[in-house]
């Protein structure tokens, strides 16, 4: 996974358009800054107040957006114990560029539920994947 710092997580904003009939959002074109390759696109959906938690890819590269609802990011970083949160949302439409080695979870911060866009630089696998369970890391999501 080489040296990785939490100043490699990139946050771009994200422009939407008004369109006849509703906005159109942009998240990303192959020459953005933070592409690194095209492996899989996926959306995950979390509850309000629910928290997904802990997850580090040995290898994908992640571009997290939300373009429904909020949702607070927090990544750790195992060698220096520090943490780093980011809230993003139709609020705050930004991308999330994620490299590997970082642990990262999240939760949702509106009702019903928010919609999280993974478009990762290659295809799942559960062996490239390290996870955690919620109190192995010591973080409090209050």
């Amino acid at each position: 996974m080489g040296s990785v710092s939490l100043a490699d997580i990139v946050v771009t904003p994200l422009s939407t358009a008004p369109a006849e009939g509703g906005a159109v959002m942009h998240i990303m074109k192959n020459t953005c800054a933070g592409y690194a390759d095209f492996g899989e696109a996926y959306f995950s959906w979390v509850g309000a107040g629910s928290v997904k938690a802990w997850k580090r890819h040995k290898q994908m590269v992640m571009n997290l957006v939300v373009p429904v609802g909020r949702v607070k990011f927090v990544f750790w970083l195992e060698s220096t114990n520090e943490f780093k949160e980011q809230k993003v949302g139709f609020d705050h439409y930004s991308r999330l560029t994620v490299p590997p080695g970082i642990w990262f979870g999240f939760q949702g911060l509106v009702v019903p539920q928010s919609l999280i866009l993974n478009i990762g630089s290659i295809p799942h696998d559960p062996n490239e994947v390290d996870r955690l369970a919620i109190s192995q890391i010591k973080y409090d999501w209050n």
